[in-house]
């Protein structure tokens, strides 16, 4: 057998899913399903808007864990399907997005629409008007007055949020099924990462029985109640009772920008110190850290460089972090991160074609599964339907556009060839990376681009759901749920579910939180009053591009030199640390520090350097691997217990307070 047949028969046999399958989803998964909805979600509504903190693999941990323990008190310990139910819903229900660490369900979306359209951003980019009324309200609705959603003025983006939770669900789900068969069933793949993300999930139900990973959980968990009592429960205690929190470290971070300016004028500098940044720097790859950290100091230092060659001509003295860091992009670093995004994107792509070309020599005939060996049981539905389906929420999708931005034939032109040229054709390629390499490929900037080079007016297709998705990542899911003997029915019962209770439970947390506490953002919020405004900046800078009136400093930051520079510059450095035998994971860590404060990245590095010099040596390398991830888990469940206490007390507070109007 040739080496590369060998090594991915390797793969493929790392993991095999079981003879029998059997259905995850019971009581238990509806119990859980009510438990993260009702309990989890208020206390990741509240970290996001305090501190930035998502509950992430913590709801996961506390959630099989209580399961687990409750189970076995019961004699009926979990199967490994209901395990998996289990880490499914509650990795589904406890995302969070981006930069301004919304969580809470769907309706978080609606409250960053409204507050979006009426931010100082927008207002002086000239756009606010130009946002039509089915994305937010305008600024004189009662709705907004009053701070409610039961008024007619949100019946349309509600509706609009509830038809996209829909299709977007069957999408996913149809595509990630069809591409499944076609690259585990036809083609054999083997999804190398699959066997790690089923066995791990599974293994979380061991920590109760494993000595060391529940005495690392509970270490974990200790550190962040102790430190959560400081960074959240004390400003939500003085909060209710003061009606002004009393800050005792500051959220999110040190801000010394202003003091350094006359030293590095242009530069933006603070610290962050938030303790999970350090846990953080453990669990990533030292070689990442390392170029985070190269990244940052090289912006650090060479932006009063480019002050003074007159680059970064808009800084003025006087500028925060947040206002430094936008003008900044604005006159460089944007142009530049687009071109190292697109080095990634080729090496990627190259990587792509490399695996591609490996593959054929062991994706025989005699290696591949046809629909009648299907293994028995295993919740298989009709492909065609699936495809079928797949197609009709897409057309759903160019209908909704049509309806939100226009009939103009080059609009349906470009919503069908996204729809159903370019989506099927990235998903399929990043399928087979991942059945193959556990990798994907992107090129950035495609939506904007054909935002932009449309020469489309206005601003509601910055907000239709435009039917642009990659839904390669998919495939491996389906893998995963197949390697844990799990029904893929199991999924779709899951799915059909969650949505209206989750539904009902961010309608019913965000309406409380928004309409009955303090505004939001607000000096009561301290992490989304300082970084709202930073994200609001970048999605109005993007939205003025196409708004005839407004602000259109877009093409300032847009220059195709410096993209160019940004490309060759990646380029060089992945193969010149290629030449050097050093780890490529410091070229990924150095681009992706590019668009990281340094706040962040120097206690992630103080992280680093303490578990690779402190307790790696002290602990062995492998029990230190090991560990990590579980301490991490452990300090983020900790975090949010306190935080769950302190939305109680937000809540309580907030139902004795009169309304401020």
């Amino acid at each position: 057998m040739p080496v590369a047949d060998k090594e991915l028969e390797e793969y493929r046999t790392l993991m095999l899913p079981p003879e029998e399958f059997e259905d995850g989803f019971n009581l238990k998964t509806v119990l859980g399903i009510f438990f993260i909805t009702f309990v989890i979600m208020p206390s990741s509504i509240y970290l996001g808007l305090t501190v930035g903190e998502s509950m992430g693999s913590a709801a996961e941990w506390v959630t099989i864990i209580l399961f687990s323990d409750i189970a076995r008190r019961s004699f009926k310990p979990l199967k490994k399907q209901e395990i998996y139910m289990l880490y499914y819903v509650a990795a589904s229900l406890a995302g969070m997005a981006g930069g301004t660490a919304l969580a809470g369900g769907p309706f978080a979306g609606l409250i960053w629409n409204q507050y979006f359209r009426h931010s100082i951003a927008a207002q002086n980019m000239g756009i606010s008007q130009a946002i039509p009324d089915w994305v937010a309200p305008p600024a004189n609705s009662v709705a907004l007055l009053q701070r409610t959603f039961l008024h007619h003025d949100w019946a349309v983006p509600i509706l609009l949020l509830i038809v996209g939770g829909v299709l977007g669900r069957l999408s996913w789900i149809t595509a990630g099924y069809s591409l499944f068969r076609l690259t585990s069933d036809l083609e054999r793949l083997p999804f190398p990462m699959a066997p790690i993300a089923a066995s791990g999930a599974t293994a979380l139900a061991e920590a109760g029985q494993e000595g060391w990973r529940w005495r690392t959980f509970s270490i974990g968990a200790m550190i962040g109640v102790t430190f959560g009592i400081v960074y959240v429960f004390i400003p939500a205690l003085s909060g209710a009772l003061l009606g002004t929190p009393i800050v005792i470290i500051p959220i999110p971070w040190v801000d010394l920008t202003t003091r350094t300016e006359t030293i590095l004028p242009a530069a933006a500098t603070g610290i962050v110190l938030n303790l999970g940044s350090v846990i953080l720097g453990m669990v990533i790859p030292f070689s990442i850290v390392i170029g985070r950290f190269l990244a940052a100091m090289v912006q650090m230092f060479l932006n009063p460089l480019l002050y003074r060659a007159h680059v970064l001509s808009m800084w003025r003295p006087g500028l925060n972090t947040v206002m430094t860091s936008f003008v900044n992009s604005i006159d460089f670093w944007l142009s530049f991160g687009i071109g190292t995004s697109f080095a990634v994107a080729v090496i990627g792509l190259g990587h792509v074609i490399n695996s591609v070309r490996r593959a054929r020599a062991q994706a025989g005939e005699a290696g591949r599964r046809t629909a009648a060996e299907l293994p028995p049981g295993r919740g298989d539905f009709s492909l065609t339907a699936a495809l079928i389906i797949f197609a009709l929420c897409t057309v759903g999708y160019i209908a909704l556009c049509m309806a939100m931005v226009g009939r103009e034939w080059y609009l349906v032109v470009f919503f069908f060839f996204f729809g159903f040229i370019y989506t099927p054709l990235i998903s399929y390629v990043n399928a087979r990376l991942s059945g193959l390499a556990g990798m994907s490929v992107g090129f950035p900037m495609i939506r904007q681009a054909t935002f932009i080079l449309s020469n489309y007016q206005g601003a509601a297709i910055w907000f239709a759901p435009f039917p642009m998705n990659d839904y390669g990542g998919t495939a491996q899911r389906f893998r995963e749920i197949e390697l844990t003997g799990t029904k893929f029915t199991s999924i779709i019962k899951a799915e059909a579910f969650m949505f209206p209770v989750v539904l009902a439970g961010s309608f019913i947390f965000w309406s409380y939180i928004w309409g009955s506490g303090p505004q939001i953002p607000s000096s009561a919020y301290p992490y989304a009053n300082t970084m709202w405004h930073q994200a609001a900046l970048g999605q109005a800078l993007w939205i003025a591009s196409t708004v005839s009136g407004g602000e259109n400093i877009f093409y300032r930051a847009i220059s195709f030199p410096r993209i160019f520079y940004g490309l060759a510059f990646g380029l060089s450095a992945y193969f010149v640390l290629g030449a050097l035998n050093m780890p490529t994971l410091l070229f990924y860590g150095f681009v992706a520090g590019m668009g990281t404060l340094p706040h962040f990245i120097i206690p992630e590095l103080i992280g680093a350097l303490l578990g690779r010099y402190y307790f790696l040596p002290r602990f062995g390398q492998k029990p230190w691997r090991r560990a990590t991830p579980v301490l991490a888990a452990g300090f983020a469940c900790g975090m949010g217990l306190i935080g769950m206490g302190g939305v109680s007390i937000a809540l309580l507070s907030a139902a004795v307070r009169p309304k401020p109007w």
